[in-house]
C-alpha cells in the first residue's frame, strides 16, 4: 500500500506555520489539557523480569459509553510520561468519543520512575506486551479488547510491538504519529546545526531521567553520560550497554520500526508530517509502503513533530479516533 500524501489533508493554523512553530507550540502556549471527569483508577503493572520494576498507568473511564469499545493505551514520547500535554489532550479526546483509556508511564517514567531500576528505550516492547496481558486477564480492565496510540518513541516502540504480538494479543488496531522509524537517520538530524537548541534540550532531559532513577549509576556511567555531547554519544554511553547492544548503531540497527513494518498483521495507521525537523524525510518517502499490507501511512506536508495544530484542533488525534471508530 503505497503512502497517501494529504489524505484528509493537514492545514496549518496561524501562527503556528512550518515544521518548527508546529514542533514547538505546546511549549510556548503550555496548554493546560483538563480530562473529562470520569472514573479514574491508578494501575500498576509489575515487569517480570527480575528487576523489580514497576510502571504506573493512569485509567480513565468515560462517563458515558465504553460498552463494547476497545481500552486505548496511550504510549508517550521521549522524556514525556502520563501527564504530557499531547497524552492528556488524547485522552480527552477518546474519553468524550465513549473510549476508555490508559495513559501508561514507561519503564523509568514519570510516576513509574519512582519504582524502576531501568529505564526505557525505543525497542522495549516486551514491556507493552506486559501490560497488554495484564489489561486483557480475565479480571483485567479491557475487557473489550485493547488498541495503541502513541507518539514519538512511543511510536516506534508500538510498531515494533504490534509486528512481534499484535495478532498473537489480539490487539484491535493501533496508531503511531510522528515514529522515529529509522533511529540512526534521526540520531544524525538532531545533531545537524540547524537543530541545536531542540538536542540541547533533549539530551538534558535524557540525562535528567536516568540520573533519577532508584538503582543509580555507576560512577563509569555517570562520568560517560557526562561527557557524551550528543544523543549517539549518550546512547552508545548509557542505553546500548544497559540493554545489551555492542553500541549505538547496533541499539539503532536492532530497533527501528523500519524493519518491523512488513511484519505487521493488525490495522496500522501512521501519521507523519514531512516537514517534521526531527526526523528525515527520507525515512519515509524512501519506505517500501507496498510490502507494508496492514500499514496505512499518511504524510502530510506540514505539521512538525508531535504537533498537527490545525483550525480545528490537533488534526492527528481526530484521526487516530477516526482510525479506531473504523476498526
Amino acid at each position: 500500500m503505497p503512502a497517501e500524501i494529504g489524505v484528509q489533508p493537514f492545514r496549518q493554523r496561524f501562527p503556528w506555520i512550518g515544521g518548527d512553530l508546529q514542533t514547538v507550540r505546546d511549549y510556548l502556549v503550555r496548554p493546560a489539557e483538563r480530562i473529562s471527569p470520569g472514573a479514574r483508577e491508578t494501575l500498576a503493572f509489575e515487569m517480570p523480569d527480575g528487576t523489580g520494576d514497576t510502571l504506573i498507568g493512569d485509567l480513565d473511564r468515560p462517563v458515558k459509553g465504553g460498552a463494547s469499545r476497545p481500552l486505548v493505551v496511550l504510549v508517550h514520547g521521549l522524556t514525556g510520561c502520563s501527564e504530557s500535554v499531547y497524552m492528556r489532550r488524547a485522552a480527552r479526546t477518546f474519553l468524550e468519543a465513549g473510549y476508555p483509556t490508559l495513559r501508561l508511564n514507561l519503564r523509568g517514567a514519570g510516576a513509574s520512575r519512582a519504582l524502576c531500576r531501568e529505564q526505557y528505550h525505543s525497542g522495549r516492547s516486551g514491556d507493552l506486551a506486559v501490560v497488554i496481558d495484564r489489561l486483557r486477564a480475565p479480571s483485567g480492565a479491557a475487557p473489550d479488547g485493547i488498541a495503541l496510540v502513541g507518539w514519538s518513541l512511543g511510536a516506534n516502540m508500538l510498531l515494533k510491538a504490534v509486528a512481534e504480538f499484535g495478532v498473537e494479543k489480539g490487539v484491535r488496531g493501533a496508531v503511531a504519529i510522528s515514529a522515529p522509524i529509522d533511529l540512526m537517520g534521526t540520531a544524525r538530524t538532531f545533531t545537524a546545526p540547524r537543530n541545536a537548541l531542540y538536542h540541547r534540550h533533549l539530551l538534558a532531559g535524557m540525562r535528567a531521567e536516568v540520573s533519577a532513577a532508584p538503582g543509580g549509576l555507576s560512577q563509569q556511567e555517570r562520568e560517560r553520560i557526562a561527557s557524551a555531547r550528543s544523543v549517539i554519544a549518550f546512547d552508545d554511553a548509557f542505553t546500548a550497554p544497559r540493554n545489551g547492544f555492542s553500541d549505538a548503531a547496533d541499539y539503532y540497527a536492532r530497533n527501528s520500526a523500519s524493519r518491523f513494518l512488513p511484519e505487521i498483521r493488525i490495522p496500522t495507521r501512521i501519521l507523519h508530517a514531512l516537514d517534521d525537523p526531527w526526523i528525515p524525510r527520507s525515512a519515509y518517502i524512501d519506505m517500501d509502503w507496498s510490502s507494508c499490507r496492514s500499514v496505512r501511512a499518511t504524510l502530510t506536508r506540514h505539521g512538525g513533530h508531535v504537533g498537527f495544530h490545525g483550525s480545528d484542533g490537533v488534526w492527528s488525534d481526530a484521526e487516530a479516533l477516526r482510525f479506531l471508530e473504523g476498526v
